[in-house]
């Protein structure tokens, strides 16, 4: 049996090339933010992460230049040997204070802050106990633990009592959850969660990676709810909203430092590049001086959402400038993509088995420095393409 012979069976990608419908892996010529140049013709992107639009600030472009100037393009080994840089601690004090907690520690990349923080807390007979929708990073990280893994319904409270009160008391046990929701753009309700934590002496870890810098005036979702003294670690990443790579983990100081001293995804990975360290702390700054941009994308993504309402889109249950299309069968998901792209709008399809079944949808959000002639653009486009293929 050769290992190779179900790539060579592997015809999914190569029958959607075939009909036209691949819409991944797009080579974009140019990346402006808010518009995508492709094949010498610019779309509107409506599928980035760049929700503070901070890719193209001024202010974040010099750090990373003067950074690449200063102390070349790679540190060259691990923080745990001689990668460690003073830029990484200045970075990670100043994490700390943005979102409430006494340390941080940077990665070069959010998927192992996940991977490196789940697993190198728990272990064998601990528990890791999820949200059905967390994100994929979550889920490996307590795949890779020595822990059990418990699931619960995506925002069920009353799920999650059923399955906290299944669990053997004298076990440790860490939550883990999104704070806003990457595909479905609702939030994690923390004001229930927090309760339930406490109740059963479960510890509470939130992945802020879409929440920073759109949730809690730019603070997260534990900020947005005021109830950061009720959770015990707040991840996030650069790669969103901090306009860099990256990520972190936030916590008591002695809870950080057992992660920094026992996460694989740390220890042996090289550190993160000065100029993307330099990058999100310049986007830290930015985010501080001018909260007019968090105030902006979320406008939009209320107005947004009320405008897909009334042209007889379903929004699901978001209430964030991550703004689903749900339109429920894989092939017309696609279609509706392709439609959209060829009328100069980029979105993300999500099908099936990334969301269930009946529930395939367009991922659509939105950034600080859309302009209001972009939007209604968008929307017209969408209404157009709606109509073509009977969504609406």
């Amino acid at each position: 049996m050769d290992i190779f012979e179900k790539c060579y069976k592997y015809l999914t990608v190569k029958d959607a090339k075939e009909t036209g419908i691949y819409p991944y892996f797009i080579p974009l010529d140019e990346n402006e933010g808010t518009e995508v140049v492709f094949d010498n013709r610019r779309v509107i992107m409506c599928g980035s992460n760049n929700y503070l639009g901070l890719t193209t600030h001024p202010k974040v472009r010099a750090a990373a230049i003067d950074a690449i100037e200063r102390y070349g393009t790679s540190c060259t080994g691990s923080r745990f040997l001689n990668g460690n840089m003073r830029l990484h601690e200045e970075l990670e004090a100043e994490l700390a204070d943005w979102v409430g907690m006494e340390a941080a520690l940077v990665f070069s990349t959010g998927m192992q802050v996940n991977l490196g923080t789940i697993s190198a807390l728990a272990g064998r007979g601990e528990i890791v106990i999820l949200d059905k929708e967390d994100h994929a990073s979550i889920v490996d990280g307590a795949f890779l633990s020595s822990g059990k893994i418990e699931r619960f319904r995506h925002n069920d409270m009353d799920h999650l009592r059923r399955v906290l009160e299944s669990l053997p008391e004298d076990k440790g046990k860490l939550l883990v959850v999104d704070g806003l929701f990457s595909m479905e753009g609702d939030i994690a309700p923390l004001p229930e969660l927090v309760p339930l934590c406490k109740e059963y002496g479960v510890r509470l870890m939130v992945d802020d990676a879409h929440a920073m810098g759109v949730l809690g005036g730019g603070h997260g979702t534990a900020a947005h709810f005021n109830l950061t003294d009720g959770v015990d670690l707040i991840m996030s990443t650069f790669s969103k909203s901090f306009a860099s790579l990256g990520g972190f983990i936030a916590g008591e100081s002695d809870v950080v430092d057992y992660i920094k001293h026992n996460a694989r995804s740390l220890i042996f990975s090289a550190s993160i590049p000065p100029a993307n360290a330099a990058a999100a702390l310049a986007a830290l700054e930015v985010m501080r001086e001018e909260p007019e941009r968090i105030a902006r994308v979320n406008e939009i993504g209320d107005m947004m959402r009320e405008e897909y309402q009334k042209l007889g889109f379903d929004t699901g249950d978001s209430v964030t400038p991550v703004i689903p299309i749900i339109i429920g069968d894989d092939s017309l998901t696609f279609m509706t993509w392709k439609l959209l792209f060829e009328n100069g709008v980029f979105v993300n399809p999500v099908i099936s088995p990334a969301v269930s079944p009946g529930h395939q949808l367009l991922r659509t959000s939105y950034m600080a420095t859309h302009t209001d002639e972009q939007l209604e653009q968008v929307l017209e486009t969408f209404k157009k393409v709606g109509d073509e293929l009977g969504l609406i």
